[in-house]
């Protein structure tokens, strides 16, 4: 019970000295205090207009945050010795120069924060050879030019690295080696190639990021040492075509970005590792064609996307044999809604998730979506384009008569208007049926004198008439 007692009253006055000597030391511009949950002693330096760095910090201190000040230069040990230092970030100054040995005394510091220093061009190969124990270091927005081949050298515990928006223009070599490396971000830079080197010795490597670069060729086995990456990103770059063997030894990848590339056309053999894969991002390419069994290995695939492509077809035989998909993005592609689509249209009505599979052809289904196209079926069981469907309902009304029904016709009412007419008696005695039935003529129309003369003449000119246009249908129908 005494020594319960001893080792309450030890913590009680641990938390009563720590606030004391977190003040003690501070800097004037800066505030310092506990850190969040009462651990360490977090010291804020950061928008205090300095120009140097303080020449005293508290003992005690754990964090330093230095942001947004205008320092230019970090000389020798210019933290002094603060063995309790795990944090410190000294992002958006004006460094332009690290003096090698500048964070001497900080042995136990593990995460280091120098982005956004947009003169910082250079960095000397023994700038961090002090920090044995640190994890984590961000020199994005420096604009490098290259970082030293043993720069990260006595960095072994270094699991992540930011240094995107630099201007690298290939994979800095200083990751070569860094066994320990979990998360490499080198987007938005100048990097043009990943050579089958630049990598080696990454077996950690769970995400790289080389998205809005400059890469245009990625060669043969540039990952077979990243065996346990899980995410790779080297989407907005200049890739017009992939070799065969661009992701080998890749079993472990879960989402593959490729989306604003240059490719033509999906192959084979590009993802024929990649058993695990969940997510892969081809859009807004200029990818035409796929080839049959293009993504068959892909059995866990959750999303595909194809969206902003030059797709007219896509055959189910890039996906065969058992295969599953959760989501297929196929929005603005020019598809030609055939029974080359009859799958895609079927899968779509049973379990298939493709919203926005517009049609822009045939002519008699442009604008409609596949989900709103009918296929019909032959007798022989064989499927049937809307467009051979649309052509036979699209007219309605009877069929036109041909001319020579046409012509039967027209001789058969001349016969009856230039037959002579029976007298009155005759008339009223005649049988009145649909088949005998005359075509009455105005009364007069034989003229007033009651002679047949000028009707005859008339007659013989009309039937001359007749003849020709008998003789014109006759021709055209023959």
């Amino acid at each position: 019970m005494l020594a319960l007692l001893l080792l309450a009253l030890m913590l009680s006055r641990a938390g009563a000295w720590a606030p004391e000597a977190c003040a003690r030391g501070c800097p004037a511009a800066c505030s310092c205090g506990p850190g969040p949950g009462e651990r360490g002693c977090w010291v804020r330096c950061d928008r205090a207009g300095l120009l140097r760095v303080p020449p005293e910090f508290p003992c005690a201190a754990t964090s330093i945050d230095l942001d947004r000040n205008g320092l230019r230069l970090l000389g020798e040990r210019a933290f002094g010795t603060l063995p309790a230092l795990r944090r410190l970030s000294l992002r958006h100054n004006n460094l332009t120069f690290i003096t090698p040995g500048a964070f001497r005394g900080l042995g136990r510091l593990a995460e280091l924060r120098l982005a956004h220093n947009g003169a910082l061009r250079y960095l000397h190969a023994r700038t961090f050879a002090a920090l044995g124990r640190l994890r984590r270091l961000d020199l994005a927005a420096c604009r490098l030019l290259a970082l030293p081949e043993r720069l990260l050298a006595g960095l072994p515990g270094l699991r992540e690295l930011a240094a995107a928006a630099n201007l690298f223009r290939r994979v800095p070599g200083a990751l070569r080696g860094l066994a320990n490396l979990t998360h490499a971000r080198l987007e938005r830079g100048r990097v043009e190639a990943v050579a089958a080197g630049s990598l080696r010795g990454l077996g950690r490597l769970r995400a790289l990021s080389l998205q809005a670069n400059r890469v245009r060729a990625v060669h043969a086995g540039a990952f077979r040492d990243c065996a346990a990456l899980e995410h790779l990103l080297l989407g907005d770059n200049r890739l017009a075509a992939l070799p065969a063997g661009a992701f080998r030894g890749l079993g472990r990848l879960r989402a593959l970005h490729l989306g604003g590339n240059a490719l033509g056309r999906v192959a084979r053999a590009w993802f024929a590792d990649l058993a695990e894969l969940e997510l892969l991002y081809l859009d807004r390419n200029a990818i035409a064609f796929v080839e049959d069994g293009a993504f068959q290995n892909l059995s866990g695939l959750l999303a595909l996307h194809l969206n902003g492509n030059r797709l007219t077809a896509l055959a189910w035989a890039a996906f065969q044999p058992g295969f599953f998909l959760g989501r297929l993005f196929l929005f603005r592609n020019p598809w030609r809604c055939d029974c080359g689509l009859r799958w895609l249209r079927d899968w779509m009505d049973s379990s298939g998730h493709a919203a926005e599979v517009p049609c822009a052809s045939p002519g008699s289904v442009a604008g409609l979506d596949l989900s709103h196209v009918a296929f019909g079926r032959a007798p022989d069981g064989l499927c049937v384009d809307p467009e051979e469907l649309n052509g036979s309902a699209s007219s309605p009304g009877p069929s036109p008569e041909p001319a020579a029904t046409t012509a039967s016709r027209l001789s058969s009412l001349l016969s009856r208007l230039l037959a002579p007419r029976a007298p009155a008696g005759e008339a009223a005695n005649a049988t009145a049926g649909p088949g005998n039935a005359s075509l009455a003529l105005p009364s007069g129309a034989l003229g007033s004198s009651g002679h047949s003369t000028p009707f005859l003449l008339g007659a013989g000119v009309l039937l001359s008439a007749a003849r020709h246009v008998l003789c014109c249908l006759s021709s055209r129908h023959t």
